[in-house]
């Protein structure tokens, strides 16, 4: 099945010290630093994605200089069609602007708009060994599954699955990028840039910094309706902007316990609260704390706390996104306008490589 879209890391640009906080971790990271964000429009949004990835990157815009592309290009080994390529790219900008991304601090655009990150990918093909990407985790996942179902260890593996690597670290390094957020899954990505950023400046001299993961112990640890991880895969997540009475209906089967009404329950082991907890104050957090550890509550009274915050807190901003995806004129207008400013820094970079390496 699709992934879900994937939120590797965040993008500053700043010519100016600015304190970031990495919102997952609530970690503070160095001032002036670049800081760089990719998300690929692999599925439609879902709660466990918001939560878990996108929530703090429209935190982080409230009051920084931020940075972010819509790594369509990434898409591509997976999905080929450019009509629902095009479709998820919508969805995520949407929901980005919808839950009050501040387009003010914000650059958002299309990883495809800026025509300098194919030249780099072409670039750093031509210095990164072959070994590097036969250690790539998507890669060796796909052999192990082949090898497991006895069929051809190559069988479905693209070129562009085999050397996704190169791209992402061209992605890292078109920007100059010194920190990279990201969960421990895709620690490896950054190593990749490191390694590969090291391969050019030990050939033509020093051009690339070496980019450096902050590693948020937290992400994607959003549970799903099944007590699982919240992923398409396991076929147990909640929309993000489902209508109301899908909503409801999503929430209402989250799997609970056998416990009673009358007996005390564990909030850190619910589900229904554990998404509660994003989306509520901390006052009624304790409130709805309490209520689990006092007993008295019922697991369907509980569902039906959860369904009355959440569909409060996301109306506005489910209406927002519809309103935007009836209208994707501006959504296009706002992608163009990111990707001119955006293509302003990968021009720079762009053209100090093409010296190094072409004279």
């Amino acid at each position: 099945m699709q992934n879900a879209p994937l939120l590797w890391g965040f993008l500053l640009l700043s010519q100016r010290k600015i304190g970031i906080i990495y919102s997952i971790k609530k970690a503070k990271v160095m001032d002036d630093k670049i800081v760089l964000t990719g998300i690929k429009p692999t599925g439609t949004p879902h709660m466990g994605n918001y939560i878990g990835a996108l929530k703090p990157l429209v935190e982080l815009s409230q009051n920084h200089k931020t940075c972010m592309f819509i790594a369509d290009l990434h898409a591509l080994n997976s999905i080929h069609d450019a009509k629902e390529i095009k479709q998820h790219t919508y969805e995520i900008a949407a929901m980005l602007i919808a839950m009050g991304l501040n387009l003010d601090n914000a650059i958002l655009f299309r990883q495809s708009d800026i025509n300098e990150i194919y030249q780099l990918n072409e670039f750093l093909m031509n210095v990164t060994p072959k070994g590097l990407m036969n250690r790539a985790h998507s890669y060796k996942a796909m052999i192990e599954k082949n090898s497991a179902a006895g069929e051809d260890v190559d069988a479905g593996v693209n070129m562009g699955l085999y050397t996704y690597p190169v791209l992402m670290a061209a992605d890292i390094l078109l920007y100059n990028s010194d920190i990279v957020p990201v969960g421990k899954d895709q620690k490896q990505h950054v190593e990749f840039a490191r390694d590969i950023a090291g391969y050019f400046n030990n050939i033509y001299g020093e051009t690339f910094k070496l980019p450096e993961p902050v590693i948020s112990e937290d992400a994607g640890l959003i549970p799903g309706l099944d007590g699982r991880k919240m992923s398409k895969s396991y076929d147990n997540t909640i929309p993000l902007f489902a209508p109301s009475n899908e909503l409801k209906k999503k929430i209402m089967r989250i799997i609970t316990d056998s416990k009673t009404p009358e007996e005390p329950k564990n909030p850190d082991e619910s589900t229904i609260f554990q998404i509660y907890k994003h989306f509520a104050n901390e006052s009624e957090i304790a409130e709805f704390r309490k209520m689990f550890l006092d007993g008295g509550m019922g697991y369907g009274t509980a569902k039906t706390i959860l369904f009355e915050k959440i569909d409060s807190v996301l109306a506005p901003a489910r209406a927002e996104y519809e309103r935007l995806m009836a209208n994707k004129s501006e959504i296009d207008a706002i992608l163009a306008d990111g990707a001119k400013k955006a293509g302003f820094v990968a021009a720079k970079t762009i053209s100090k490589v093409k010296k190094k390496m072409l004279g």
